[in-house]
């Protein structure tokens, strides 16, 4: 059996090689116990060229896994699908709900699925598998499922709203993250933590009986967090003695940098092209 997995992020905002192109969105090619999988699809068919660039074949995908319905997460699912006729899909029932953003202004935007990836998701309800709960996804690999707002300091609202009108807040109850275990401790997959991030890892430290946090990686939604919920944030991954740690996509330029000045030995650049193994 193979002990190794393999985390290849092929949509992010930046881009680290020649070829490659960077989008607002995220997604990863994982390969684990002879099976491959996505985390997320970006926000257009841009992760096929960057996947085809990278050498990756993804018509045999296994599986695609949705970490929520926005359309920065979901807008290349359909070229996906597309070539990837036979794999399963793992998503919250939730994600495929209409959601909006509220803006400046007051007006609102359309946030969520597009309608191409709802039609490639309802042309194919056989093999839809719904993720309320934690759920295994490839050997190994889950999803969270739901995840409790516990703290109470990180600020799960925001201007995400589930009309046109803007008056119905979106709790966003469909963001779930990726986990696995490893030989030292637990590596998670951030689409944007919109549930928080601290809120994430400790849920996931429940469904693991308490396994150490090794890695973090992906979008973690800190682009808007004020003083106390960065310094919270920071002394609750300290707590955890995270040591890898990826900071991207809606993490926000000053998250970034204030994480990677508080964890200079932990942060990585998680780009587009970016690889990280793992073994179990």
């Amino acid at each position: 059996m193979n002990n190794t997995i393999a985390v290849t992020v092929l949509v992010e905002n930046t881009a680290r090689d020649r070829g490659l192109m960077g989008e607002h969105g995220l997604a990863y090619y994982v390969q684990a116990g002879g099976r491959t999988l996505l985390f997320d699809t970006g926000q257009t068919s841009l992760i096929i060229q960057n996947a085809r660039r990278l050498g990756i074949e993804l018509s045999g995908l296994d599986a695609v896994a949705l970490s929520h319905g926005h359309y920065d997460h979901t807008g290349g699912l359909h070229a996906v699908l597309g070539i990837a006729r036979d794999a399963e899909l793992y998503t919250h029932p939730a994600a495929c709900a209409r959601r909006f953003a509220r803006n400046p202004d007051g007006t609102t935007r359309d946030v969520g699925i597009g309608r191409e990836s709802l039609d490639s998701i309802q042309a194919r309800p056989e093999r839809i598998h719904e993720t309320t709960t934690a759920t295994e996804v490839a050997q190994g690999v889950f999803l969270t499922g739901e995840i409790p707002r516990a703290t109470d300091f990180e600020d799960v609202g925001g201007p995400f709203v589930l009309d046109r009108r803007g008056l119905e807040a979106d709790p966003i109850v469909d963001d779930q993250a990726l986990f696995f275990d490893t030989a030292d401790g637990v590596a998670v997959l951030l689409g944007c933590a919109h549930a928080g991030i601290v809120n994430t890892l400790r849920h996931i430290r429940q469904l693991t009986g308490g396994r150490p946090i090794h890695s973090v990686l992906g979008g973690m939604h800190l682009l808007a967090a004020g003083p106390e919920r960065m310094n919270r944030t920071v002394e609750a991954l300290r707590g955890e003695k995270v040591r890898r740690l990826g900071p991207a996509h809606c993490t926000g330029m000053a998250a970034t940098s204030r994480l990677w000045h508080e964890f200079p030995q932990a942060c990585t650049v998680c780009a587009v092209g970016s690889r990280f193994t793992f073994e179990r």
